[in-house]
């Protein structure tokens, strides 16, 4: 059970609130995330995409553009290699479309998941080699990709990286060497020496930051602003899908980027939203990480991502509405398939002995390598420890690993890097490559390693307001979307009521997987409060400390021996032309 602890960051609320016309409980949330000068607090409420930084403050920028100018104007082929999945799809949109418009003579290669493996290696180099290929233009990858880069440069291409990974490195004494790769110039924010004032940006909204200061340099930013506008709902939808913190400039992007599609020109996110159901009005961060990025990903995992961006080239209306609907039937027997090994993979945990370990290493050699990373995510949310999920691939065993906040996966698999034959990541999630006979190596090694305490081990749920639901109103519900887009680095405010009645239950849902509630509050007024998921752990935790009768009664509505403290969210339900106030449950105890 996770531990419940009560933000306690001090300010002056009611000052905050009344200089930015919000309430103190508002004011309180904001300063729950840390934002806390009045500057920083104006941009997270009121920030324009005038406000993003500019992109010749990334290191390497002017000499990037430059060489781009120069290829242009000579007509040499320049070749963008992206990556399979969401973020390096949309990357490589966003320059290809970008260069085009540029005059370029450019063209794209995504690798094959199971063919070529993560990133930039020898047999792309080889064919763009081969195709007449000058300068070779990575996106979203390509920072540990030295080797290959050395191939390019040997065979006399330019090699310009964007990128927005980690810098691999090497440590001896205490001291870090970055290894970086020999292209001709590198851009990403997390090199040494580049002074970007937001490190968290997306391989996207580098690719979009390239080609901004591409079109400032060739005096093309006025013409083609409507362009700039498309290629920025792109770097917005990217963010959400590679999970990076809603905070900063990418508040500003994803703002920008949701109120900007929902009457979007490109016709692969229209059609996106159409098979997949979404309201344009209503469209959320929500939609994009868990409806519309999974389509895209699912290219990448199941076939090949080429179709994803086929979709987003797509200019015909009828043509996107059929390449959506393939991917959205892909995605679908994606998830049914990592349903199928999630239950795999806690069965091993719980019948091997795995349980155990502070790191889970769990081996699905049948698996399809490209699930890895969701089952990984999954097994963590249930055991909350980091997990390494390891397949069996054309070549050796591949595998994906998803972190907790207390552990740096990057940083700790490079203490034990010689069992890779090739590793890469950041701190919340990683991939790796080894030799099978390495996989208990493995699991050995990284556990020796380990430093992580039983506290760091157990999953805390800070709290924003211990707030009694009587407070609750549609003006306070209204209030809170002005703390939109939620996500990674600004997560829903939770609140919480202790000691609630609960009246009455019934299960809904085809599947069954969600109850909905009858409460009391305290001023004894009934609310409806939701609780979606599978309801049997909540069934066994309330029969274990109240007994079996009483939940049978609960589902019958005749019990008041029910009461347990909940967080909660308050969101309104609109059904039928009548909308009403409706509480979600996050966690209960």
């Amino acid at each position: 059970m996770a531990k419940w602890f009560v933000a306690a960051k001090r300010a002056d609320f009611q000052k905050i609130g009344e200089t930015f016309g919000i309430s103190p409980v508002l004011a309180r949330i904001i300063r729950n995330r840390d934002i806390v000068e009045e500057d920083d607090i104006r941009k997270y409420l009121q920030g324009t995409v005038e406000e993003m930084y500019d992109p010749g403050l990334l290191l390497g920028m002017e000499c990037a553009v430059e060489i781009l100018e120069r290829k242009i104007r000579e007509n040499k082929q320049i070749r963008i290699i992206g990556d399979y999945d969401a973020d390096g799809i949309c990357s490589t949109f966003i320059l290809h479309k970008g260069l085009l418009h540029a005059g370029a003579l450019a063209d794209t290669a995504i690798p094959h998941r199971m063919k070529d493996g993560y990133g930039l290696n020898e047999h792309l180099v080889e064919d763009a080699w081969e195709a007449g290929v000058d300068t070779i233009i990575t996106c979203d990858n390509g920072i540990a990709a030295a080797p290959q880069i050395e191939l390019a440069k040997k065979k006399g291409m330019t090699v310009i990286v964007t990128d927005h990974h980690e810098v691999p490195y090497e440590e001896s004494g205490g001291e870090r060497r970055y290894l970086m790769p020999p292209a001709d110039v590198v851009i990403d924010p997390k090199q040494e020496g580049d002074n970007y004032p937001y490190k968290g940006i997306c391989g996207a909204v580098v690719a979009y930051k390239v080609i901004m200061s591409l079109f400032r340099r060739l005096g093309l930013e006025k013409r083609e602003s409507a362009l700039l506008e498309e290629l920025l709902e792109l770097a917005a939808f990217a963010t959400v899908c590679d999970v990076m913190e809603l905070l900063d400039e990418n508040r500003i992007i994803v703002k920008f980027g949701l109120s900007h599609m929902q009457s979007t020109v490109n016709q692969g996110l229209r059609a996106l939203m159409e098979v997949n159901g979404i309201d344009k009005k209503k469209l959320s961060a929500y939609h994009i990480g868990f409806v519309m990025g999974p389509c895209l990903n699912a290219t990448g995992r199941l076939d090949t991502a080429v179709r994803a961006l086929q979709l987003l080239e797509a200019e015909d209306r009828g043509e996107a509405v059929r390449i959506a609907a393939d991917l959205k039937q892909l995605n679908d027997s994606r998830k049914e398939m990592t349903d199928i090994f999630v239950k795999k993979a806690v069965k091993l945990v719980e019948e091997s002995g795995l349980g155990k370990d502070r790191v889970l290493v769990v081996y699905l050699p049948d698996c399809h390598e490209s699930l890895a990373g969701i089952i990984a995510g999954r097994v963590r949310e249930k055991y909350y420890k980091p997990v390494f999920v390891l397949t069996k691939g054309e070549e050796g065993v591949k595998g994906s690993g998803r972190s907790i906040e207390t552990y740096h996966m990057f940083e700790e698999m490079t203490k034990v890097k010689q069992l890779f034959t090739k590793y890469g990541g950041h701190k919340m999630a990683a991939g790796l490559s080894l030799e099978e006979k390495d996989v208990e190596n493995f699991r050995r090694e990284i556990n020796a390693v380990c430093t992580l305490t039983e506290s760091d081990l157990e999953e805390r749920v800070h709290i924003d307001v211990p707030m009694p639901v009587s407070h609750v109103s549609m003006d306070f519900v209204r209030e809170l979307e002005l703390l939109e887009p939620f996500g990674n680095g600004n997560p829903k405010p939770v609140f919480a009521q202790k000691d609630m009645a609960f009246l009455s239950a019934r299960i809904l849902g085809k599947n069954g997987n969600a109850v909905r509630f009858t409460v009391l509050d305290d001023c004894g007024k009934r609310w409806e409060m939701m609780a979606f998921g599978d309801p049997a752990p909540l069934n066994a935790y309330m029969a274990a400390r109240f007994g079996q009768e009483a939940v049978d009664r609960l589902y019958l509505g005749k019990t008041q021996d029910i009461r347990m403290s909940v967080t909660y969210y308050p969101s309104l339900n609109t059904y039928q032309g009548n909308t009403k106030l409706q509480l979600v449950m996050q966690q209960y105890q």
